[in-house]
This record gives structure tokens, C-alpha cells and sequence, in this order.
């Protein structure tokens, strides 16, 4: 449940606050009470007396954070709105696209709100994007003019780097032109924005448009990442794991990549099954009965990793005891299969044991992929959506 908050503003003419906005400044917030009211300081400061501004700030914390930004806000020349989210569905990022659809300017920028992204360029980023006829612009502290001064210690500057590094690798086209995609600073035109096609988790909300809604052009600014004025970076291990989910769900959006990702982590389920089977025999049992339980180790462990990586966000479509029958059997099935499927193409299609196997495999690969999809992860069909379609 998301509960909503405007403060008063004070009475300004039409001219210096129009309707809508110019710019909506989005700020997704969690325990940052000792910095809300320095943040709304600094805006105050740097952007109303060059842009009409909006605040919208959308706040998952556990502290007094909602309360001090009312009370903060009845100084600001400016509106500034407080959307309390019960349950923080996405984690900062979707409290990012929340802000989004609140928003009431054309243009919206999203910063932190520890007071690392200086409100000082809001502005520059707005008009830089107007110039350019740009739909994203980025604050990057890799080009000319930037920095990552305000990153605390060694071990954050590695992991920034590592991450930015990692993400550019597997985006190169979606990421081309945008030297910091690790960047929680950054102006986009509102109508640049697929809100539908979002699946925000963690808090690289900017990777998740880059890659899912790639706006028609992108621009960058030079920023300085500043430190923290209070309270400690909520960059954790928890976090770390989250943005490597991100980036696997990303990756995998594609048909064509979940088939490669589903072929990788079959192979992987050669090792088990192997393994299996040798202990199995040395045991004294038969190679048949041997083969047909260790299959059933490979079979578990790809189960086990298509589970946390490849369809994680599907499984609430079905109970995990239905998922997983469904996929025992077809994974089974595959065995079933493949050697009359071998025979036909020898004694029918005059191919050699060799090239016949090469040719079963790739036929019953591609069907266990679809039927994993289609009858395992995809959402039920309910009564009423079949009736809709009789």
C-alpha cells in the first residue's frame, strides 16, 4: 500500500511555478532522515531560480524519513510529495518507476538521497537533453570532467568498476554511448518511459531502462560523486546478489538467450550424471539401471539451477511439486525419445549413427527447451481466460 503526502507549498505566482513542472526531481529514499533535509536544502539552493521544479520522494524506509521531509518541506518554494510504500516491491528501483508514474513534468530526473548526486546539475541535465533532443540523460563519473571521489574505500571503487565492466560486456549494443550505466543520476524525458515493459530489482534502475526501454537518443554530463553528508551506504552483500539477478533476468529476456542459457546449464549436468554413474557401477550395479538413476542427478541439478537462475521470476505460476514432476518427466522424456528418433533418421533418412545422434540431440533439445517453457514456467490458463478464447 503506498500512502501519499503534498506539502503545502507557499504562495508563488503561476509564472514561477507552472503546471506541470519543468522537471520532476524523483528521490526513492530508505532510512535517509539525516540527509532529506540537507538534499531539499541543496535543491532549494541550485534549482528553482534556474528550473521550476517538482520533488516526488518515494520512501521505503522504517524510520522517521517520511515525517522529517514533510517537516522540511514547508520551506521549499517548490512541491514536494512523499509516496510511503508499505511493501517495497523492486526495491529502490521499482520505488524509481512509482516516482516515475507520479511524475508531472516531461522531463524527470532521479537521484539518491544521500546527498551524493548534487542537485547543482538537475538543470544541466535537463538542458543538455533539450539540445540534444536527447530521451536519457546520463551523470557519468567516467568521462571528462567526472569522478568517483565520493566512492568510500578501495573495495567500493572495485566493485563499481567490476560491475560497470561486467554490465557492458553482456549489453553492448543496449549500453553503447552510456560510459557509467552504474549511474543512479540521470534525466529522462517522460515520454521516453515504457513503464509496462519494467521489471525493476535492487537499485540499478537505470540499467533496467537502458536495456528494457532503450530511449531514441543518449547523452552524457560530467558529475563528481560526492560523499555520503550522513548515515552509512546501503550497498550490501544482500544488494550484490540482487543486481546479479538483475543482470541475469536481463540477459535472459530473449527467447533465443533463454534457449542458450537452458543449453549451458544442461552441459553443466553432465558432471553430476557422470559422477553418478561411476559410483553407481563401481557399486556393482548394471549399466543400464546405473545410467537411468544417475540421470536423474544430472536432471536434478540442471532442475536446481534453472530454478535460481533461468526462471526464477516464473515460479509463483505453479507449486514447486507440480514444476517439479513436469520437468522430471520431460527431462525424461528426452531419453525416451531420442533413440527411436535416432532410428528413423538411419533406417529412413539413410543418415550415419553419428550424424543421426548429432541431429536427435539438437531435435530433442530444442523440444525440451519449449516444453520446459510452455508447460512448466508459463502462467496457468484460467477458466475465464479460456472461455474469452472459445
Amino acid at each position: 500500500m503506498t500512502h501519499e503526502y503534498t506539502a503545502p507549498v507557499p504562495d508563488l505566482t503561476t509564472s514561477e511555478v507552472p503546471e506541470p513542472a519543468a522537471v520532476t526531481i524523483v528521490v526513492p529514499t530508505y532510512n535517509e532522515s539525516a540527509n532529506v533535509r540537507e538534499l531539499l536544502h541543496q535543491i532549494t539552493e541550485s534549482v528553482p531560480g534556474r528550473l521550476p521544479c517538482e520533488v516526488v520522494f518515494v520512501d521505503d524506509s522504517t524510520d522517521d524519513t517520511p515525517q522529517v521531509i514533510r517537516d522540511a518541506a514547508k520551506d521549499c518554494p517548490f512541491p514536494v510529495t512523499v509516496l510511503h510504500r508499505d511493501e517495497p516491491v523492486g526495491g529502490l528501483g521499482g520505488a524509481v518507476v512509482e516516482g516515475m508514474k507520479a511524475a508531472g513534468s516531461d522531463w524527470i530526473v532521479v537521484m539518491d538521497g544521500d546527498c551524493q548526486h548534487p542537485p547543482s546539475l538537475v538543470p544541466e541535465l535537463v538542458a543538455t537533453g533539450q539540445r540534444a533532443n536527447a530521451g536519457l540523460v546520463v551523470a557519468s563519473r567516467y568521462i571528462k570532467g567526472g569522478s568517483r571521489a565520493g566512492l568510500a574505500g578501495s573495495y567500493r571503487v572495485a566493485v563499481s568498476r567490476g560491475a560497470t565492466w561486467l554490465t557492458k560486456s553482456l549489453f553492448p549494443r543496449r549500453l553503447h554511448g552510456i560510459s557509467d550505466p552504474m549511474s543512479g543520476f540521470f534525466a529522462i524525458r517522460r515520454s521516453d518511459i515504457t513503464a509496462e515493459v519494467l521489471q525493476p530489482l535492487g537499485y540499478k534502475i537505470l540499467l533496467e531502462l537502458a536495456v528494457r526501454s532503450r530511449p531514441r537518443a543518449v547523452t552524457e554530463v560530467p558529475f563528481v560523486f560526492q560523499e555520503r553528508f550522513a548515515g552509512e551506504s546501503k550497498s550490501t552483500a544482500v544488494e550484490g546478489r540482487r543486481f546479479l539477478r538483475h543482470l541475469a533476468g536481463l540477459r535472459t529476456a530473449t527467447p533465443l538467450a533463454r534457449m542458450v542459457v537452458f543449453g549451458l546449464i544442461g552441459l553443466t549436468g553432465f558432471v553430476p550424471n557422470l559422477v553418478a554413474l561411476w559410483a553407481l557401477t563401481h557399486l556393482g550395479l548394471h549399466y543400464l539401471p546405473a545410467e537411468i538413476v544417475a540421470n536423474q542427478f544430472g536432471v536434478a541439478w540442471n532442475f536446481y539451477l534453472i530454478e535460481k537462475v533461468l526462471f526464477r521470476d516464473r515460479r509463483r505460476h505453479r507449486h514447486w511439486a507440480d514444476r517439479t514432476v513436469r520437468f522430471a518427466l520431460l527431462a525424461n522424456a528426452d531419453l525416451v525419445l531420442r533413440i527411436p528418433l535416432i532410428a528413423l533418421l538411419v533406417t529412413h533418412f539413410g543418415l550415419s549413427a553419428l550424424p543421426a545422434t548429432a541431429l536427435a540431440l539438437v531435435i530433442t533439445f530444442v523440444l525440451r527447451f519449449v516444453g520446459t517453457e510452455a508447460l512448466v514456467y508459463l502462467p496457468r490458463r484460467t477458466r475465464r481466460n479460456r472461455s474469452r478464447t472459445a
